[in-house]
């Protein structure tokens, strides 16, 4: 009996939760069926609504809502506006020179310097083959000890009355002139040593013992001295600028491997164009103090026009139309705030600022960024909310 009674009351509860699930199964899918058609209305109703505005936008143009544009302004303001030329330079020296021999060239027994060292006036740099020198030397001394011997006789024999005064002058005479060639040959032997005539670097040494030495760097091997306490930038400025810099310009010059930047003026600038590069050389002298070495790159920036009190504004913002050049201002009209075209006449271009020589005035609103795609009177606004 409890056993039956309770089938019973299972398959009872069984079928209440059927229904129970279904009833909720239906409700969903009716739920969803009733979405997708009110989202049918509403792209119905949208598309009709779309249609309708630009039925009512062609009868009547007033009637479309504008929506302001979001913009960036900055205020125009009076500023001084310099423009460069910027140019790739070197470092190079005033005082720069090859060591020669004295007397003749000669083949290389030592050589005393190496590239790179510091260098005084009056130091020994080379030695020259001296043996011929010395072999002369040796000759004429020879020669010398023969005259004198020669000279004493005559000398002896006059104090006896024996001989003539002619042949003591002339045995005199030839010990004087023997005197004399050995102080050539002496000089000439001494030109086998090879001196510094000035203070530098070393910065070049190419000749080696054992090759023949004329100091001539087309000829052979040589020793090229630099003087690092005078020198200059050297640039090449491109022909068309031949009428904007002169001797006295300004020039700020950058030594990027040593972070250095200084300002300097054109001491020297060149009358010849050269055919090549179509370009004019310029020198400017570093101060002292500024640890440069020849060679070293530099970057160069000449001053070739200035201006005070002028308006610049960025580059980007100008913009071409059939009139010519024009930039958007913002302009407060009835406390609404619109674009408006200015045309303007624009001067020098450096970096990303143009001079403005016209069109624009002290306080004016550029438009610097939002600026594409905007017309004359269109509403605009500076704040994103």
């Amino acid at each position: 009996m409890h056993k039956t009674l309770k089938i019973f009351t299972w398959v009872v509860a069984f079928g209440l939760a059927s229904c129970g699930a279904k009833k909720t199964t239906d409700t969903v899918t009716e739920k969803k069926s009733k979405l997708e058609t009110l989202k049918k209305q509403q792209q119905q109703l949208n598309g009709e609504i779309t249609a309708l505005e630009k039925e009512i936008y062609k009868l009547d143009p007033s009637a479309r809502p504008e929506k302001p544009k979001l913009v960036a302004v900055s205020k125009i303001i009076l500023q001084n506006f310099n423009h460069y030329i910027d140019l790739q330079a070197k470092v190079d020296a005033n005082n720069i020179s090859y060591v020669t021999p004295r007397g003749q060239p000669g083949l290389v027994k030592a050589v005393y310097v190496n590239a790179g060292d510091y260098v005084k006036k009056g130091q020994l740099l080379l030695k020259l083959d001296d043996a011929v020198a010395k072999r002369q030397i040796e000759q004429l001394q020879t020669q010398l000890s023969y005259a004198q011997d020669i000279y004493n006789r005559r000398n002896n024999l006059w104090k006896e009355n024996i001989g003539t005064e002619v042949e003591l002058l002339s045995a005199k005479n030839n010990v004087d002139q023997i005197e004399k060639q050995i102080d050539l040959a002496k000089e000439q032997w001494a030109f086998t040593n090879v001196y510094s005539e000035k203070t530098g670097i070393a910065e070049e040494v190419t000749i080696h013992a054992g090759e023949n030495f004329s100091g001539n760097p087309q000829a052979g091997g040589y020793i090229k001295l630099v003087n690092n306490a005078d020198l200059k930038v050297t640039a090449e400025v491109p022909e068309n600028y031949l009428g904007r810099v002169k001797t006295g310009s300004t020039v700020e010059v950058t030594l990027p491997d040593i972070d250095k930047t200084f300002n300097t003026t054109v001491s020297v600038s060149g009358r010849v164009i050269n055919p090549n590069s179509r370009s004019f050389y310029i020198d400017a002298r570093i101060p002292a103090g500024v640890n440069a070495r020849p060679n070293q790159l530099a970057e160069v920036k000449i001053l070739d026009y200035s201006a005070t009190n002028v308006i610049t504004i960025p580059v980007n913002t100008l913009q071409t139309d059939e009139k010519g050049k024009f930039v958007l201002v913002a302009v407060n009209e009835n406390g609404k705030l619109y674009a408006r075209k200015k045309q303007v006449v624009i001067g020098e271009l450096y970096s990303d600022q143009i001079e403005i020589k016209s069109g624009l005035a002290e306080g004016d609103i550029l438009i610097t960024n939002g600026y594409e795609n905007l017309y004359d009177g269109q509403l605009i606004t500076t704040s994103a909310s």
